[in-house]
């Protein structure tokens, strides 16, 4: 599946989906569309899909000091999914750990 690359795990989305359990966030291609995402999802995790909202994270500026001087750069750009499951269902990422 090139359409979803990995899902996002992180606190804030942890918090998120303590709230709400049938919500979870996937890092996504960028030419992906909400379509293709929703057709995705289903197939790889066997859900059914109610919405899907899609945000484009813009790189953040990095500056580092070094001994050589200032090193500016920046981070990757990518799209982000919040996908919203049928009321009473959720997809564990943990179940094969």
């Amino acid at each position: 599946m090139s359409i979803i690359i990995k899902p996002v795990i992180s606190e804030k989305m942890t918090a998120i989906t303590d709230k709400q359990p049938e919500r979870c966030a996937f890092r996504v291609s960028p030419k992906a569309n909400k379509i293709e995402i929703k057709n995705a999802v289903e197939k790889m995790y066997n859900v059914k899909v109610v919405d899907v909202n899609t945000i484009k994270v813009t790189p953040k500026l990095k500056t580092r000091y070094t001994k050589g001087g200032i090193i500016s750069g920046r981070a990757a750009a990518y799209k982000k999914a919040i996908v919203t499951l049928e009321k009473g269902q959720s997809i564990d990422f943990f179940s094969n750990i």
